[in-house]
């Protein structure tokens, strides 16, 4: 847990704290954002949006090892016989594997008499595409992030893209940015079937947030109640005299 191993972090306590609040009821873009904003926290919201998928989801990563450690625990279910899987792996593992890899500037995919420019989804992005009522998220998206679209000569509309181009945009986009979907390759121990698990990291890290934040709340609740101190400096204490003084009220 994060009270026992990020004494150092340059995150503390109560804005961790204020970020699980502003996302308690929010979206997934909106708590990519917060979590973002704890990684960064000298960046703006514009600037915060701004930044390509994969590039955050490294910021996220960094900041997952920083509060909880470098062991990823991730558990998956066989499709095929309903075995459930569990394993771990290192936070370095996957930013080693290229998710800090971002392609800068606009790419080209020319196919069939198509050429699109376009530049690689953001942030902002995918919270735009999130909060609309449209029922295909991901037409939209790479409609967003097309530059310019034309066929044999002809400019042609973002949005009115034959799904082939957009699926060769969205294939292009993800080979240059491949942090942004991070995806692991198993076999499953009990029919070795294969099976690939799909590593969020925003979810990830946004759940464990949420279970620290909850038992930390708890935690004040009770030293409040037995000595008197406020929030804040109940939160002020290092996490080893925080627990040590919880030790105390349970042995009262």
């Amino acid at each position: 847990m994060l009270s026992e191993r990020s004494a150092g972090a340059s995150v503390d306590a109560a804005t961790l704290l204020a970020v699980w609040e502003a996302g308690v009821a929010a979206g997934y873009a909106k708590r990519a954002l917060l979590l973002h904003s704890a990684a960064r926290p000298a960046a703006d919201s514009e600037e915060l949006l701004s930044v390509p998928v994969g590039r955050r989801d490294a910021d996220l990563f960094a900041l997952r090892r920083e509060l909880f450690g470098e062991r990823l625990e991730v558990r998956v279910t066989c499709r095929e016989c309903g075995e459930e899987m569990e394993f771990a792996l290192g936070v370095q593992d996957v930013i080693g594997a290229g998710t800090a890899e971002v392609a800068d500037g606009p790419l080209a995919v020319e196919a069939d008499g198509w050429t699109v420019r376009f530049r690689l989804p953001t942030a902002g992005d995918l919270a735009v595409v999130e909060a609309s009522p449209s029922a295909d998220a991901g037409a939209d998206l790479v409609a967003r992030c097309v530059l310019h679209a034309e066929r044999s000569g002809t400019e042609v509309a973002a949005d009115t893209l034959p799904e082939h181009v957009r699926q060769r945009v969205a294939r292009a986009a993800a080979e240059a940015d491949p942090g942004a979907d991070v995806r692991l390759n198993l076999a499953c121990p009990a029919c070795a079937h294969p099976a690939t698990a799909e590593l969020d990291i925003a979810s990830y890290l946004w759940a464990e947030l949420d279970a620290w934040a909850r038992g930390t709340l708890q935690d004040v609740h009770l030293l409040a109640g037995h000595y008197g101190w406020s929030e804040s400096e109940i939160l002020a204490l290092s996490p080893l005299r925080r627990r040590y003084y919880l030790e105390l009220c349970a042995d009262a």
